[in-house]
Parts: C-alpha cells; sequence; structure tokens
C-alpha cells in the first residue's frame, strides 16, 4: 500500500508537470512582445486575476490561456440547473446517470471555451504595441481558427488531467490544477516586489505590511478551516454490544466552513468570464463597464461579496445533506440525546448546518476580498487576493487530509496481513 502511495503521488505530480510544460506552449501567430508589455500594464487588474488562476498562461498567450475556468463555468450551470429541475438531481445520484451529467459538463466546457476563445482572439487582433504593431502577426480569420481550436485542446488537456489526478492521483484534480497554477506565480511576485524595493518604488515597511497581511490571512484561514462543531451521538446497548470490537464514533462533525474552497471559485469563474471579454473589447462603452468592475474597486468587491454568500449556502445544502445522515444514524441504533430519531434529528442538523453557513459564509467573502482591497492600496506590483490564500490554505489541507488517510489504510491493512 505504501507504494501505491507513493504511485499515486507520482501520477500526481506527473499531470501537475504536465500542465505547466504546456502554459510555455503559445498560441500560433501571436506577437509575445507586445502580449508581454501588455501585461506589464494591466498586472493587477481582471486580467491579473485571470492571469493568476492560469498561472501566468495568459500572460505567455498560451494553449491553456483560458484555464480550467470553464469547466467549473460549466459545472456552475449544470449545479443550478440540478437544484431546479429535479429529474438532473436524480441523474445525479445514479451511477449511469452521473456519467450522463458528467457529460453533459464536458459538452458546456466546450461550448464555454469556444466563446471565450473567440472573444479573446478578436480583442488580441484589435490589440496594439507600444509602436503601433499588432499582437496578430496573420490574418484575422486565420488566426482566430487556430486559436479557438489551440485553446480548446488545451482546456480539454486540462479537464482531463483533473479528471486523472482525482481517480488515480492524490486529492481533487482541478483545485490541484488551480493550486499549481497560483503557486508558480510566487516566485515572479517576490521578484518583482525585491526589484521594486530595490528600484525605490516601493518602501520596505509597505512590503513588511503586506507580509503581516498575508500571515495573518494564512492564520486565519487555517484556524478557521480546522473548526468543527461536533454534534454528540449516544448508541442503544444492543449496537454498543454488536460492535464491542469496532470504533464507534461518538459524535458528528460539522465543519464551521461546509462548502469549502468552492464558492470563491465559482465567484471568481461567474466574473471572470465577462470581465476578459470586457477587457479585451474596442468598444469604449464596454470598457467603461470593465473598469467599473475592476478588481480593487467597491463594486467588483461588492459582487464578489455577494457571490461567495449566495454559493456558500447553495453548495453547503448540497454538500451536507441531513437527511440522509439522520436515516443512516437510525439504522445504525443511534440517536442525537434530548432529539427524536428520524425527522426532527434532519431538522436540528439542518438548523446546526445553516447556523454554521452563516458564519462561514461571512468569513469567505471577508477573507476573499478584504485581504486584496488592502494589499490594493498599497500598492503591491502583483495580484494578490484572499481567494488566492484561500484556495492554496484549504488544497494543501485537503491533499494532506487525504495523504494521511492513505498512509492510515495502509498501517491497517498491514495489520490485518500480520494477523493482528
Amino acid at each position: 500500500m505504501g507504494n501505491a502511495l507513493t504511485q499515486k503521488i507520482l501520477i500526481t505530480f506527473g499531470f501537475l508537470f504536465a500542465y505547466r510544460v504546456l502554459a510555455y506552449i503559445p498560441v500560433p501567430g501571436v506577437d509575445l512582445e507586445v502580449i508581454k508589455s501588455f501585461f506589464e500594464q494591466n498586472s493587477n487588474n481582471a486580467l491579473g486575476l485571470a492571469n493568476m488562476f492560469s498561472g501566468n498562461a495568459i500572460s505567455r498567450m498560451s494553449i491553456i490561456s483560458l484555464g480550467i475556468m470553464p469547466y467549473i463555468t460549466s459545472a456552475i450551470v449544470m449545479e443550478l440547473l440540478a437544484a431546479t429541475f429535479p429529474t438532473l438531481s436524480q441523474m445525479k445520484k445514479e451511477r449511469d446517470g452521473m456519467q450522463k451529467y458528467m457529460q453533459i459538463i464536458r459538452y458546456g466546457t466546450i461550448f464555454v471555451t469556444v466563446v471565450q476563445a473567440i472573444g479573446v482572439s478578436m480583442g488580441l487582433a484589435a490589440m496594439k504595441g507600444t509602436a503601433g504593431q499588432s499582437a496578430v502577426m496573420i490574418d484575422t480569420t486565420t488566426f482566430t481558427v487556430l486559436a479557438v481550436f489551440s485553446m480548446l485542446t488545451g482546456t480539454m488537456l486540462l479537464m482531463w488531467f483533473g479528471e486523472q489526478i482525482t481517480q488515480k492521483g492524490i486529492g481533487n484534480g482541478i483545485s490541484l490544477i488551480i493550486f499549481a497554477g497560483i503557486v508558480s506565480g510566487i516566485p515572479t511576485a517576490i521578484s518583482n516586489t525585491v526589484k521594486a524595493v530595490n528600484s525605490g518604488t516601493m518602501d520596505f515597511l509597505v512590503v513588511l505590511a503586506i507580509l503581516a497581511i498575508m500571515i495573518a490571512t494564512i492564520l486565519v484561514i487555517i484556524y478557521i478551516e480546522l473548526g468543527e462543531r461536533r454534534i454528540p451521538i449516544s448508541y442503544s446497548r444492543k449496537t454498543i454490544m454488536q460492535n464491542q470490537h469496532k470504533r464507534v464514533m461518538n459524535y458528528i462533525p460539522v465543519r464551521v466552513n461546509l462548502s469549502g474552497v468552492i464558492p470563491p471559485i465559482f465567484a471568481s469563474a461567474v466574473l471572470m468570464f465577462p470581465l476578459t471579454l470586457l477587457q479585451t473589447s474596442t468598444n469604449e462603452y464596454l470598457l467603461k463597464i470593465a473598469d467599473i468592475l475592476h478588481p480593487g474597486g467597491l463594486v467588483y468587491n461588492g459582487v464578489m461579496f455577494l457571490l461567495i454568500i449566495f454559493f456558500s449556502f447553495f453548495y453547503a445544502s448540497i454538500a451536507f445533506n441531513a437527511k440522509d445522515i439522520a436515516d443512516n444514524l437510525k439504522r445504525q441504533g443511534g440517536f442525537i440525546p434530548g432529539v427524536r430519531p428520524g425527522e426532527q434529528t434532519a431538522n436540528f442538523l439542518n438548523t446546526v448546518a445553516s447556523n454554521l453557513t452563516v458564519w462561514g459564509s461571512l468569513y469567505l467573502a471577508i477573507i476573499s476580498t478584504v485581504p486584496f482591497i488592502l494589499i490594493n492600496k498599497m500598492g503591491a506590483s502583483f495580484y494578490f487576493g484572499g481567494t488566492a490564500v484561500l484556495i492554496v490554505v484549504q488544497v494543501a489541507l485537503d491533499t494532506m487530509r487525504k495523504i494521511e488517510a492513505q498512509r492510515t489504510m495502509a498501517q491497517y491493512e498491514t495489520l490485518g496481513h500480520i494477523g493482528l
């Protein structure tokens, strides 16, 4: 089993390495110097945000410039539809139905990718460098066709990488791809900050203040993410006698943040889709809307705040099924002291989960917006938001838990083989 764990870790690293290689393969027909100079001027706006999630692939105009966000956007739409239409919800619960459900998400990913790729290619065709040179070195029609097929291939490869990591590696593949993209930008951010301090454009005290905000953000995230409400459970004497040689859990752990890292990712995906298209437009009215929705601005962060709260409640209702927990508890002969088994237990669990989600959603919304506002006001030369730190810390904690679970399973299997 130890070898199996090592193999899973190597598979995960292999796919993440392949992801980073793809980030350096540009779309045919673009002038990379024009793209580079453009992104140097837009490092801390909507394009900087999108560039961070793509692992700096957009600033290189890579074939994976759109990243995994089209897949996430498609998954959001399907989750909303499943919550609205009972047929889709039932489809998710069946094995064959789940395969069809995932296939619909894949087709949706293709549609979103094509729409975004056309928008990006049109924006690139209209982009000019500082000397007036075009960002596209071939005719517009040919470039659009090449760009759409290249970006579609890149996004579908990333989607496949994510699925393979989830099935054969360690952790959630999609989350790990986003994690790798964010972490890959850390050396560049450090380098830019050092250059800014050396050139005198940024004060060293400001750098210390930014570091203090980052450390405080990380500590708050770790503290909240490890927090949980433990609901005590009692078992009948018959159940205890039947399981006297087994460990019976005597509480139900309910996390403060039931929805995990999903709400900030969903909210970012929902905002980035229109922002990426608006930013590449040449229409003055659309550019004004893009300026109003500029990351760091009041409107952008206000919308982000509300979207995170909405997705927190929405996803928590899916992730925490009180009725299933109550039914399983009843079948096992367990009950919550002072609460009747069955429907009353489900209602009690729903109340606890709802109360925790109120605080969990506020925590996610604040941690995803406030640090970025503070650091943006300090004039940081890179995009930094609580969302990025939240994703990195949560994915790291989740992956560590899964590795630890694999190691525990290996120890139990080893003891079983030697007859203990």
